[in-house]
């Protein structure tokens, strides 16, 4: 649905923020995108979006150039930014604004996530909080049905219990004809809710794999130091005396550790990306 080749973009000439970036993004996939603050996750999303141009190579978003910002390309992308303007209107209200962009939007839909993430459908929305403001939001995008839905750190505002309402609503609406890109460094936020990691580093995609993939490949553990297991490919201080490791996958399947896996790949070392680059 999204393809980004040989992508370079820059604010400056000095530096480049992007250098012959590839990625393609398929429907029926549920992909987090993470990376450290200033990577160009933000930017990456506003490029496919049509918010800005890039330098050099081409994005194609179902046969959309973005930047040309067309009728048939806008009412099949829908961008949850981190931060955005509310009119002085209730929910309600803004519906009656926005609504008729978007030709598969759903009002009984956006009244039951409005209700599903508590939110006042009759409050006005600059009156409410910033986690209120975007449980709105994010309901109203949820209602657009649109093929593509791009979210910039959604979960930022958002309490422990609205989190989960928001991982639940957000697998609810997943489709083989949709492609949900989800951007965040709140890497815990994602777990159990994502199927493919895709990992910004460095000017370009450094890791892009399915969470099938990286549980067959690897194995999440923690360890004492009287324990140590063979194999390891990586390991940090873990709860209490113990390390969290990854280590070669030799058994039956482990529950992935997000945050583990993301700093054994932005680490430097190339254990974990050579497993996956490497033939079997």
């Amino acid at each position: 649905m999204i393809t980004i080749t040989n992508l370079s973009f820059a604010y400056n000439k000095r530096k480049r923020l992007f250098e012959d970036l590839t990625l393609r993004l398929s429907p029926g996939r549920i992909y987090g995108l993470l990376g450290k603050n200033g990577t160009g996750k933000t930017t990456l999303l506003n490029l496919m979006s049509g918010m800005l141009f890039p330098h050099e190579g081409k994005i194609d978003v179902m046969g959309n150039i973005p930047g040309k910002r067309q009728t048939g390309f806008l009412r099949e992308l829908f961008l949850v930014p981190e931060e955005f303007f509310v009119p002085d209107v209730h929910p309600v209200q803004y519906a009656k604004l926005y609504a008729s962009f978007y030709p598969r939007f759903d009002d009984s839909q956006y009244h039951f996530y409005l209700k599903e993430l508590e939110v006042d459908p009759e409050q006005c929305l600059p009156k409410m909080s910033m986690g209120q403001r975007k449980k709105a939001f994010i309901a109203f995008a949820l209602a657009c049905n649109t093929r593509i839905l791009l979210m910039d750190e959604p979960t930022n505002g958002l309490d422990i219990p609205s989190k989960t309402q928001f991982r639940r609503l957000l697998a609810s609406v997943a489709t083989d004809e949709r492609c949900l890109l989800i951007s965040t460094h709140q890497v815990r936020d994602l777990d159990n809710l994502i199927d493919t990691v895709v990992v910004l580093e460095k000017n370009r995609i450094i890791f892009n794999e399915t969470i099938d993939t990286v549980a067959g490949k690897l194995t999440f553990k923690t360890y004492n130091e009287s324990e140590k297991p063979a194999g390891i490919l990586y390991d940090e201080p873990g709860m209490l005396d113990g390390k969290a490791i990854l280590a070669n996958q030799s058994g039956k399947p482990s529950r992935i550790d997000m945050e583990l896996l993301f700093n054994a790949i932005v680490s430097g070392k190339s254990a974990i990306t050579d497993l996956f680059t490497s033939k079997d």
